[in-house]
């Protein structure tokens, strides 16, 4: 079975393989949106509190951004070495990265846990959170933490699947989650009575239920890498490299927890909770934007690491040019949704009259070049794919941290609509980095695979 499934990786039809493996991915990354968005859903709605109970769990984004982000960090540099290293046919290696990726996913979970329990009451505060809505923030983000380590497991492993070519068994670990996270929501929330801290508890059962689907599968003779005893010590030779190719993911979406604490700390200084509220449904519609390129990336991925392994060059050129049609395609169709219909997106998440009509107006500014990310990050995750982890860091950076940071504290200097300011901030920043990473992609493509891989191999330490 192993071998016929590696087989395909060099041998079936490029598209079929694509999409084959990216569908289950997308569904899993739209699936995985609704963790959270379902929650803010459920809580938008909530008679009488629920424009304060939803700009209150809104803050706590930041943190859960970082949570995943650390899962990222591990999963997302191990995940594609692993599957460069079965190319090579190196098994031995693929199954020490995946045991260091693991103890290293459950340390970081412990250290995550004890700093937001006893810090996040001031970390809130920072994010854009105010006296009115402190405390439905506070109840929601202290029961999320004490799940942490079903996140770190769930998201971080889960990608140690994909890489193997498992698709659909990947998707399944999301859906079972979030099926359970729609049915507990409405149940806990409403049926006890817990409104805020039934969502955030419905959440991490959902999370645990996940973590123990994918350790199930990680230690059944049905996947092609398994969890031994034997490699779950942290060998730093193996680690390290992975840490350096995981940066890029981390810095993606550590970045965007910066982002979302730099937009709620100047809308709540220039527009109050009513403009935080709106960055709520605003980032929630731009998470649903990106994730599902991330899911057809994610299928991408081990094409183009195994191929690129294997030496299969042509057919890594062939996935990446699929790759890139594929999500110009999904997000131009979304873009023309949200620029027709806004108020759609904004009343899925309120029934508030004042907070419709600002999320509306604000919607199609904030989004309004969002079909070109789809050229930014199917550029960055192929450097990634193919091991280098510098441009992609790079790239990272630039739209977020260089761009994006200093012009939400410099535009509304110069246009007297603060607020709107703000949000214009985002599509600036969006065009000048799709714009930098088509001409870097352009020029480093080809170098790249002219670069043997065989580089990789001697960065891991093979133990006696």
């Amino acid at each position: 079975m192993g071998v016929t499934r590696e087989n395909k990786m060099e041998t079936e039809k490029v598209g079929r393989l694509l999409f084959g493996m990216a569908f289950p991915a997308i569904i899993a990354q739209v699936i995985n949106v609704l963790y959270n968005i379902v929650d803010r859903m459920y809580i938008g709605h909530i008679p009488e509190i629920g424009a304060d109970a939803l700009t209150g769990v809104g803050v706590t984004m930041p943190l859960i951004m970082v949570i995943s982000a650390f899962a990222a960090l591990v999963s997302m540099g191990g995940a594609p070495r692993a599957s460069i290293m079965m190319g090579m046919k190196d098994k031995t290696s693929a199954e020490k990265i995946l045991g260091s990726s693991t103890s290293a996913l459950v340390i970081v979970a412990v250290i995550l846990t004890a700093l937001v329990l006893v810090f996040g009451e001031k970390m809130l505060m920072m994010f854009g959170a105010s006296e009115n809505t402190i405390g439905y923030g506070l109840d929601y983000m202290r029961i999320y933490a004490m799940g942490t380590i079903f996140v770190q497991l769930s998201l971080g492993l889960n990608a140690f699947i994909t890489a193997q070519g498992f698709a659909k068994t990947s998707m399944l670990t999301v859906t079972i989650g979030a099926v359970a996270n729609i049915i507990l929501d409405p149940i806990l929330m409403f049926g006890f009575g817990m409104g805020v801290k039934g969502a955030a508890l419905a959440t991490i059962i959902s999370q645990a239920i996940s973590a123990v689907w994918v350790l199930r599968f990680l230690l059944s003779k049905n996947s092609l890498l398994a969890i031994r005893k034997e490699y779950l010590k942290i060998d730093l030779g193996i680690f390290l490299p992975c840490v350096g190719l995981g940066l890029s993911p981390f810095v993606m979406q550590a970045t965007e927890s910066i982002i979302v604490i730099t937009f709620n700390s100047s809308l709540q200084r220039y527009g109050g909770d009513l403009a935080v509220g709106a960055m709520t449904i605003l980032s929630s519609v731009m998470q649903f934007s990106i994730l599902p390129i991330m899911g057809l990336t994610q299928g991408a991925q081990p094409i183009i690491s195994y191929n690129y392994g294997a030496r299969n060059l042509s057919r890594v050129k062939d996935t990446f040019i699929l790759l890139l049609k594929s999500t110009l395609v999904y997000s131009t169709l979304l873009w023309l949704s949200v620029m027709l219909f806004p108020q759609v997106f904004a009343s899925m998440f309120t029934s508030d009259a004042r907070l419709i009509a600002a999320t509306v107006s604000a919607l199609r500014i904030y989004m309004a070049v969002s079909l070109l990310l789809a050229i930014q990050i199917s550029c960055q995750q192929t450097f990634i794919a193919l091991g280098n982890a510098r441009i992609s860091i790079f790239l990272a950076l630039l739209r977020k941290v260089f761009l994006l940071i200093p012009l939400i504290f410099v535009l509304p200097l110069f246009i007297e609509d603060n607020v709107t300011a703000v949000f214009i901030a985002e599509p600036i920043a969006d065009f000048i980095a799709v714009a930098v990473t088509s001409i870097i992609f352009a020029l480093q493509f080809r170098k790249l695979l002219g670069k043997s891989p065989s580089v990789l191999r001697s960065q891991v330490t093979l133990e006696s």
